[in-house]
């Protein structure tokens, strides 16, 4: 599957997916964010068994807001509409891989 750019008008179908929902809070500004982007994008392609969203701070504060993100990049896992991991910093494709297990 490819990478979803998450909105606040599409967020609600992409949350309630059967799948686990990988999120990768960014911003285009911002470099450890660049670092993160092709990897989350990668795991977007190679593992069809989870979705896998973009949202950009600047565009979506209010789901920023709602996730309380202070830093950026920031990685969540969602399984079943809740929250299961939260990651905070540029991760290598096993630590995002390892988030949604």
């Amino acid at each position: 599957m490819s990478l979803i750019h998450v909105t606040a008008q599409n967020f609600e179908e992409i949350r309630n997916q059967d799948k686990p929902v990988l999120l990768d809070f960014f911003a285009t500004w911002c470099g450890p964010c660049r670092m993160v982007a092709p990897i989350v994008a990668e795991i977007a392609e190679e593992h069809p068994e989870y979705v896998a969203g973009k949202i950009d701070v600047d565009e979506e504060p209010a789901l920023a807001e709602a996730f309380r993100i202070v830093s950026i990049p920031t990685l969540v896992v969602m399984k079943g509409g809740e929250v299961t991991a939260f990651e905070v910093g540029a991760r290598d494709k096993e630590d995002i891989l390892s988030m949604l297990e």
